[in-house]
């Protein structure tokens, strides 16, 4: 991992407070609690819109939206300018579990799924046809 940075047990990067480019946006500790408070509401509100389909896709789209907007701007500008330092932050977070990314179910996958319960439901009440 690159000097300036620091893992938590929660695989979430904590930048070093003695960087000039951190000064003043709080310590480590405040960072980390503030993450896991926002963290903490999220999944609470996906435990809220469980059932809601349409409410977890938006939920989903806009956490990959914010996924790449912060990938974009402010990850994309605070990489290292010198080549050791960047070399080793890759190094870094190859160890630590590689390119945080949001993956995104494929249509196909959907199908599947639906089409094994339809299998299943199929199957059960050919066993059981009073159940139906």
């Amino acid at each position: 991992m690159a000097p300036d940075a620091a893992s938590s047990s929660d695989g979430t990067r904590a930048l070093n407070p003695d960087r000039p480019d951190d000064a003043g946006t709080g310590s480590t500790s405040d960072r980390r609690q503030r993450l896991s408070l926002v963290l903490a509401e999220l999944d609470g509100l996906a435990s809220e819109l469980a059932g809601d389909p349409e409410a977890l896709l938006e939920m989903l789209r806009r956490l990959e939206q914010l996924h790449r907007s912060i990938q974009d701007g402010p990850f994309r500008a605070s990489l290292p300018a010198d080549r050791n330092q960047l070399f080793a932050l890759l190094q870094g977070m190859e160890g630590s579990g590689g390119w945080p990314y949001i993956p995104r179910l494929q249509l196909r996958t959907f199908m599947d799924l639906l089409q094994r319960e339809q299998e299943q439901v199929q199957e059960d009440t050919a066993e059981h046809p009073l159940a139906a």
